[in-house]
């Protein structure tokens, strides 16, 4: 089996982090968790001898700070794929599977999300390697603490591997009576976007039941612009192809499609409340980065990239200083920003 090729998905634009995370800056390029950004740690847990160089697909807006960012880990791409336009997954992901030299294993993940056990991570790909070489999907489903209603989640089937399973049928963002009914049963996992697979298995599931997506983006790849390790899709080509998750376009239609579940660390970082919830807190719960003085605070998350933030006698709070804007808000309210985003544009 020649090395698995990571392909990091980079589009995304954060807005639910806002104000640190911005179009021109999003998450991804962030420090949020660790002294790495998220798309260094992304590409550091897939780094090493099972691995081939990445690669990463992005927005054209981010091209030299991605390079940058993977250069100072010494993890630089075999190709930087620059989206000219934002067409969801399926269609990046036919993308790096047609660039992608040969019937490569794609591992593909999100640029943006938390793998704390990178261990548990790696176990999880080795074992779902045999069915990945026989030509099967498999995506990792990530072993669910809580009823969460933000994530889909993945109805586990019969074993058809050592870890692995048949998946028995994909589950829509749930409703709370839902979501605690799976989680109950305990034969569910929450659908983490994560995936491995042979290029040639996707692209044929592609061909078969979304012929429409894979001709737009070889077409737009027909007539790339190449510099470098840097391939800029045909603008209108890529444009022409309609936008589509991978879940919908590919693994709910396609018939050989397993999982393995893992507990593995894993958060997708989706607001300010998850990140108050992976971080390390001082003795009062309380969770800072940046010039931030707290006196007699409790439980609060405060982030500052240049203005100094002091606080006394408040608890539960959302505090993030960036630039000239500043964001408040309760612990528990943090979904709201896209509201207030929303609001902004009005």
């Amino acid at each position: 089996m020649t090395e698995i090729v990571p392909v990091i998905l980079s589009g995304g634009s954060g807005t639910r982090l806002w104000p640190m995370s911005r179009p021109e800056k999003p998450k991804q390029l962030l420090a949020l968790t660790a002294d790495e950004t998220m798309l260094q740690l992304t590409a550091a847990r897939a780094h090493g001898d099972a691995f081939a160089a990445p690669v990463v697909v992005a927005n054209a807006a981010h091209a030299d700070e991605v390079e940058a960012q993977l250069a100072g880990i010494g993890a630089a791409p075999s190709a930087l794929i620059l989206e000219p336009a934002g067409r969801n997954t399926a269609p990046a992901i036919a993308l790096a599977a047609l660039v992608a030299k040969g019937n490569s294993p794609l591992l593909v993940m999100p640029s943006d999300h938390v793998i704390a056990d990178r261990e548990a991570f790696h176990a999880a790909i080795h074992a779902a390697l045999p069915l990945v070489e026989q030509g099967w999907l498999v995506t990792f489903g990530i072993t669910p603490d809580a009823p969460e209603t933000g994530y889909g989640y993945i109805k586990v089937g019969e074993e058809i591997a050592a870890g692995v399973h048949r998946v028995a049928r994909f589950v829509e963002k749930p409703q709370r009576d839902v979501a605690e009914a799976m989680v109950a049963a305990g034969d569910h996992a929450w659908n983490g976007g994560i995936f491995l697979f042979c290029a040639e298995a996707y692209l044929a599931a592609l061909e078969a039941h979304r012929p429409d997506i894979l001709a737009a983006v070889k077409r737009s790849l027909d007539g790339a612009r190449r510099d470098g390790t840097r391939i800029y899709p045909e603008a209108e080509a890529f444009a022409a192809s309609p936008s589509d998750s991978i879940d919908y376009a590919v693994m709910e239609k396609a018939e050989r499609v397993a999982v393995v579940p893992v507990a593995m660390g894993w958060n997708d970082v989706g607001s300010w409340d998850a990140l108050h919830a992976i971080s390390a807190g001082d003795e009062g719960g309380n969770v800072v980065a940046g010039e931030v003085i707290l006196l007699d605070s409790r439980n609060c998350l405060v982030r500052s990239d240049g203005a100094k933030v002091a606080m006394v006698g408040v608890e539960d709070l959302i505090v993030v200083a960036s630039g000239t804007d500043i964001l408040i808000l309760p612990r528990g309210r943090s979904q709201d920003v896209k509201l207030l985003l929303a609001a902004m544009k009005e």
